[in-house]
């Protein structure tokens, strides 16, 4: 069973997206409120609150993909270095093994 947000966004499958309306909700609560308490305005304040919401979520969504998509690429990084470690290790084409001098002279 998904939840779809305006009737496109699955929230259940799609990365970074309940999180987002999570934090967007939380943060409409917060500007909705701040702005009800500091000038008792109910609909000004509403108006805000929405305006928090979008703001928050769009926000953290950015946030979130950056983030996921720096962690994609270091886990490409590091599968590939894993993967280049064990093609070459104990060859001559590591670079942690030492070199003796008959070695160097070959190359």
């Amino acid at each position: 069973q998904s939840f779809k947000l305006l009737g496109f966004l699955d929230v259940k499958s799609v990365p970074c997206a309940r999180e987002s309306v999570l934090y967007g909700s939380l943060g409409s609560f917060v500007v909705g409120l701040g702005h009800f308490l500091a000038t008792s305005r109910v609909r000004r304040s509403c108006d805000f609150a929405v305006g928090g919401f979008i703001c928050t979520m769009l926000g953290y969504w950015f946030y979130c993909r950056y983030n996921l998509a720096h962690h994609r690429i270091q886990q490409r990084m590091l599968k590939e270095g894993m993967r280049n470690k064990i093609l070459f290790e104990g060859s001559s084409l590591d670079p942690e093994r030492k070199q003796t001098g008959n070695e160097r002279s070959d190359s």
